[in-house]
């Protein structure tokens, strides 16, 4: 009999913990739709992907939550879609998801009322989930009170605002272009318009950025000069490394250009560090080789790692002896800022590289000193060591 009643027991548990967990269900979205229509409920969804931690810690964090579950069956016709899988990388694809985990509220027609994105408290992911629920407070209301009146930079705010929430800062670019169009050159330097530059202008070429760097000082005295910067170095950073990334060299080197343009310490060296990345990727050595004999000393001198690395692809891809020459005299200062093992290892191996096996030879035994000195396995030298001939 007490047999029978723990069986009970564990049984009722069971059903309880699974009322209490938002299983991932794969609902086919046409389903979701004709149930969203049926019962008058909106849609909400989690876009995810297994590898994505963030997606896993809300998983087991806010949605093991009976609280949440509860909330989000009564409102909502819910569902989670693995990016990876056909109905999720369709979502995906259909509302521009660019950031995991996404969570889209939609209404029965497919219309997007409410976008999130990120790893969120239960405190926080419930706020959002309410004021999802809200007419006023949905993008297509918001939308709009602002285009109704686009010169309104209240309206605007709250409409770019809740964007932000879900959106990266490139889909804001639209909205925020229709807003600032309003705005005449000179009412561009207020507060209000440089924040809204400062999270929603994409474009290098645009007239309101183009306007920020002409005008800098005007900027600096309603914002300050550190924000200017940042926003210059993003906005570079955001049309360079995209092109990069897609090894998109025709319109990178078009870009490239206009960044070079603005001749700002901290943005060219943005752009010597992209034309490095894809130099690398795209095994373009004589440029790699010409933009670091042009620009290290002047943009990266004080980086010990970086100068570093840079020797090393010249130990792995570059052969002419004059050029190596240089980038042993740039890891030799790398040593001036940080004197270490690796740095004197390098420097060997380019000595090595250009048949100098005795000052390889030098700075091979000075590697060895302070691996020996830290402890470390002096297998690698000891290597180098019995290549250069030394007992």
């Amino acid at each position: 009999m007490r047999f029978v009643y723990f069986c009970l027991l564990f049984i009722s548990l069971q059903c309880v913990n699974a009322q209490n967990q938002f299983v991932p269900v794969d609902v086919p979205y046409k389903t979701m739709l004709e149930n969203a229509k049926n019962q008058g409920k909106p849609i909400f969804i989690m876009l995810y992907a297994d590898w994505c931690p963030h997606c896993n810690l809300m998983k087991s964090t806010v949605f093991s939550d009976p609280a949440v579950i509860d909330f989000l069956n009564k409102n909502y016709i819910c569902a989670w879609k693995n990016i990876e899988k056909e109905e999720g990388t369709a979502l995906k694809n259909k509302f521009n998801t660019k950031s995991l985990p996404t969570f889209l509220f939609l209404d029965a027609n497919e219309t997007l009322l409410y976008v999130l994105k990120g790893e969120m408290k239960k405190a926080e992911f419930m706020t959002e989930a309410y004021n999802a629920l809200n007419p006023k407070l949905q993008l297509p209301y918001l939308e709009q009170q602002f285009m109704a009146d686009p010169s309104n930079s209240d309206k605007f705010f709250v409409y770019l605002n809740t964007l932000k929430k879900g959106k990266d800062r490139t889909d804001l670019s639209p909205a925020t272009h229709t807003y600032l169009n309003t705005q005449s050159d000179a009412q561009l330097v207020s507060e209000v318009n440089w924040r809204i530059i400062a999270n929603g202008v994409t474009d290098i070429k645009s007239r309101e950025f183009q306007y920020v760097l002409n005008h800098q000082k005007e900027f600096a005295a309603v914002a300050s000069q550190s924000r200017i910067d940042r926003k210059i170095e993003s906005i570079v950073n955001e049309s360079l490394r995209p092109l990069v990334d897609n090894l998109d060299t025709i319109n990178y080197y078009k870009q490239r250009e206009i960044a070079k343009s603005i001749r700002l310490q901290k943005t060219d060296s943005l752009v010597f560090k992209f034309d490095l990345t894809l130099a690398e990727r795209t095994e373009k050595w004589d440029f790699y080789k010409k933009v670091t004999l042009e620009d290290t000393q002047k943009l990266v001198w004080n980086d010990a790692s970086f100068l570093k690395d840079i020797g090393q692809t010249y130990l792995k891809h570059i052969k002419d002896t004059e050029s190596i020459k240089k980038a042993i005299s740039w890891v030799n200062h790398s040593l001036e800022l940080n004197n270490s093992y690796d740095g004197n290892l390098l420097i060997a191996r380019l000595y090595n590289k250009i048949k100098n096996k005795k000052l390889a030879l030098q700075y091979a035994k000075e590697a060895k000193v302070i691996c020996s000195q830290m402890t470390w396995s002096t297998k690698e030298v000891d290597t180098l060591l019995a290549e250069l001939g030394s007992k």
